[in-house]
């Protein structure tokens, strides 16, 4: 058991190594064939903690990068911070424990169903399972590894836990042809080509279309260092900075400011600088879209908001809002013990789910705010009526680790299952155009003030995925599973 143990600890931790900036898709379908293998016909007890030890390792590799903002942002001690991102390991690693706990009871004897069923829907609902589970937390589901590999062409259909399954089912075929019989090595050869042509397939087909003219869009990354940002005495030159910035792009149909861009309330900032810029941008033909907060002060509650210059008093108020960042749970009960983490001194309040679209440069869009973008269940209610997908968002808070990679990473899978162009405004980085077959476009670099300039195209239609969410790859797992308990205790097969 300690060799499994290790072995599972091991692959774990190469399994962030298919997702960006590396992107080596291959290693996870790899380390999941072997973490399979290493759970059939395993005790339950024995199976839970090879599942833990691989989520260990999987998201003790993957996110570390959290402890970045409890020690340089939280003013805790770096061996504080450390011990608090362990913890949030520890705890993310459940679900592949849970996930290797359910297999484990199930008591399957037939190798075929095994690794071609159980495994592949068990994993894929267990990361649904954290994906809405307190908050939800879907970082590196296994379907974004696979945003430059032919399974890519299977999220317009059914969207990233779609991906994640063809993926696992992969490597469930892969650990049934060992040790195996020329003819299931030759049955699961077959299997395998036939999923990845066909994925391939789905890949080419044109699942949205023109609404437009092409138009000329300017995202600006203003760079403004995260412990300035906030400072009064460097307000004005905050917004000088961004206002210089736009005007160089006088040609851009469509401008777009990060996250809370503007770094004051909407009401402070109304009269004396947006309307002036409003003015100044419709004689030139211009559009704006900004982040920027909003403090109610009849009902004294913080939005964090997206508007677009062209409907005054129009807000996005965001919905998905981070806990420990935006709001602090059981905040009578917890403030006085989790002091020394960077939660806010006020909670901001959420947004309702179903808001108006916003309208830029003559088309409704989808907006959404940082995190926001990871859920794609989000993002599909503002189709198919919106013709682009805009995300803002201060990815400042990740510092120079993988966080930021792995955001935009997620931003291109929403961009493909949506079958819309993505425009992704940041304060450090990394901006980009994302075409709606994920392909990056344009994009920034970290840590600069630039300007991501190019060209995109409003689209109309909807895909599968948008029609139907995750719902039918939830549904037929959990049908698959149910019917795992039922009848797969057979002998050996």
């Amino acid at each position: 058991m300690l060799w499994s143990g290790l072995l599972a600890l091991l692959c774990g931790a190469v399994v962030p190594l298919g997702f960006a900036p590396l992107d080596l898709y291959p290693v996870p379908i790899a380390a999941l064939a072997v973490l399979a293998l290493l759970l059939f016909r395993r005790p339950p007890r024995q199976a839970f903690l090879l599942g833990w030890l691989f989520g260990v390792g999987q998201f003790g590799t993957g996110v570390s990068w959290v402890y970045i903002s409890i020690y340089l942002y939280g003013n805790a001690s770096l061996v504080l911070s450390l011990l608090v991102m362990l913890l949030f390991v520890a705890i993310l690693a459940l679900y592949p424990g849970l996930m290797g706990w359910v297999v484990a009871r199930a008591g399957c004897a037939r190798r075929s169903w095994f690794f071609t069923v159980l495994f592949p829907v068990a994993w894929v609902l267990s990361e649904w399972l954290r994906s809405w589970l307190f908050s939800g937390f879907p970082w590196l589901n296994l379907g974004y590894s696979q945003v430059d590999s032919p399974l890519l062409g299977i999220a317009p259909l059914l969207g990233v836990y779609g991906v994640g399954w063809a993926a696992v089912l992969t490597a469930g075929l892969l650990a049934w042809m060992i040790p195996a019989t020329a003819a299931r090595r030759l049955v699961a050869g077959v299997a395998l080509l036939v999923l990845w042509l066909s994925a391939y397939g789905l890949g080419r087909l044109p699942w949205t279309q023109s609404a437009g003219d092409p138009l000329q869009v300017a995202i600006v990354q203003g760079n403004v260092p995260q412990d300035l940002k906030w400072k009064p005495e460097q307000q004005q030159a905050t917004l000088d900075h961004y206002v210089s910035m736009t005007r160089q792009h006088a040609d851009a149909d469509l401008v777009i400011w990060p996250e809370t861009a503007v770094p004051a309330f909407y009401d402070e900032m109304k009269t004396g600088f947006i309307a002036p810029l409003r003015d100044e941008l419709q004689r030139q033909g211009q559009s704006l879209v900004t982040g920027i907060p909003i403090l109610n002060r009849d009902s004294w509650k913080y939005y964090n908001t997206v508007i677009s210059l062209d409907q005054p008093d129009q807000f996005y108020y965001k919905v998905h809002l981070v806990p420990f960042g935006e709001y602090l749970p059981l905040r009578q009960m917890l403030a006085g013990i989790l002091g020394f983490l960077p939660v806010p001194e006020a909670d901001f309040s959420a947004g309702h789910p179903d808001q108006p679209l916003l309208e830029a440069a003559g088309y409704p869009f989808g907006a959404s705010i940082c995190y926001e973008v990871v859920f794609g269940e989000q993002l599909i209610r503002s189709l198919p009526q919106a013709a682009f997908l805009i995300n803002v968002s201060n990815d400042a808070w990740f510092g120079n680790s993988l966080a930021p990679h792995q955001h935009l990473e997620m931003a291109r899978m929403r961009a493909r299952e949506t079958g819309r162009f993505l425009l992704r405004a940041t304060n450090t980085g990394i901006s980009a155009i994302i075409g709606p077959d994920a392909r990056i476009l344009e994009h920034s670099g970290q840590f600069s003030a630039e300007v991501v300039s190019g060209q995109f195209e409003p689209r109309s239609g909807a895909t599968p995925y948008v029609r139907w969410g995750n719902w039918p790859v939830v549904v037929i797992s959990l049908l698959l599973l149910l019917l795992s308990f039922r009848g797969c205790r057979q002998p050996p097969g």
